[in-house]
Formats: C-alpha cells, sequence, structure tokens
C-alpha cells in the first residue's frame, strides 16, 4: 500500500473513532436514570444533573411552583419545580439536579404537602410531559 493511500485510510479511522466517541457520549448523557438507583446511592447523584422518566404519583401546585412525585417501575422521588407542574397520572420525563435535605420555605407554608421522607429530592430544570 502507498503512503497516501495508507494516510487516507488512518484519516478515515480517526474520523470514524470520533464520530462513534461522540455518538456514545450524547447517549450516555440521554439515557434516563431509574429512581432506584439514585435512592440507591444519593451521593453519588448528589449535586448533579440526572434524567428520570415516568408517572406523576403525586401532584401539588401554588402560583406556577410546586412538587410532584414520579415513580417508574423501581421506585418514586419528589420533584420541585417551578415551572409549573404536570398533573396526576402524566407521564413526564424530567432534567434536574439532586439535592438532599431539602427545605420547601416559605413554598410548604401554603402548601400542605405529604412528608418528603428522606429529604432527597430532584431540582427540576425542565420536564417534558405526555399523555
Amino acid at each position: 500500500m502507498n503512503r497516501d493511500r495508507w494516510r487516507a485510510v488512518m484519516r478515515l479511522r480517526c474520523v470514524a473513532l470520533t464520530v462513534l466517541s461522540v455518538s456514545a457520549l450524547v447517549s450516555a448523557s440521554c439515557a434516563s436514570t431509574s429512581v432506584n438507583r439514585i435512592l440507591a446511592d444519593p451521593s453519588r447523584y448528589r449535586d448533579r444533573e440526572v434524567r428520570v422518566s415516568g408517572s406523576v404519583v403525586d401532584s401539588y401546585s401554588f402560583a406556577n411552583r410546586g412538587a410532584y412525585r414520579i415513580g417508574d417501575e423501581s421506585g418514586r422521588i419528589w420533584v420541585v419545580s417551578d415551572r409549573g407542574v404536570p398533573r396526576k397520572g402524566a407521564r413526564v420525563t424530567v432534567r434536574g439536579t439532586i439535592r438532599e435535605g431539602f427545605n420547601l420555605g416559605s413554598l410548604g407554608d401554603r402548601i400542605n404537602l405529604p412528608a418528603v421522607g428522606s429529604g432527597l429530592v430532584l431540582m427540576e430544570s425542565s420536564h417534558k410531559a405526555r399523555n
């Protein structure tokens, strides 16, 4: 094989490897995390952005703020939102940051919410609801 052909093959391999690497990173960043994984090892996810999909089990709102609990086949977690909350029964995909020891502050005085339990919540940065 001559030198120019060899260089062309090596460039093609390099481009292919780069495309595969970027594809793997993008698909990994889009993958949902199960609720059970978060609950089982909260320190691993603390202050990190995650994506969780499931059904809305409970939903409480006040003045376009609120909290809702989503569940998947592995467990349930509370989500705190300042963008409005989806209705009970909706299927949602939520992006946000995992926080421990969350305090609802003045919102907790206005809404009679059930106990959060472990204090582990998902602070929503965005959600997409579908029926």
